[in-house]
């Protein structure tokens, strides 16, 4: 019944900002990490910012210096402030949870449906 519900996507010009937004609805999970994901066409999806529990963050190395990942991981919160943006950004946008554990399932991922970013002029 949790879910992961994207916002803040949409069409911007490049050198353009986005702040995209992550919130479960219909309980709090008990993570370990949340995160971004993004899925360009024809692409792999890959990850493009992580923050844990303790607060510690992971940039893909296209996005550093460019994109900053925050928020509230006991409160299943969190946000993706993207700055001059470039067309290569274009992507579907996911957030994702994760779980971790020292028994089996070792690792529980949730997935938000993905908001979409599209940086053209």
């Amino acid at each position: 019944q949790v879910q992961l519900v994207e916002s803040g996507g949409g069409l911007v010009q490049p050198g353009g900002s986005l702040k995209l937004s992550c919130a479960a609805s219909g309980g709090i999970l008990d993570l370990n990490a949340m995160g971004w994901y993004r899925q360009a066409p024809g692409k792999q999806r890959e990850l493009a910012a992580v923050i844990t529990r303790g607060g510690a963050t992971t940039y893909a190395d296209p996005v550093k210096g460019r994109f900053t990942i925050s928020g509230d991981i006991a409160k299943n919160t969190v946000y993706l402030q993207m700055n001059s943006l470039k067309p290569e950004d274009t992507a579907v946008y996911f957030c994702n949870a994760v779980i971790f554990r020292t028994t089996r399932p070792y690792r529980t991922d949730y997935w938000g449906q993905g908001t979409q970013v599209t940086v053209s002029s």
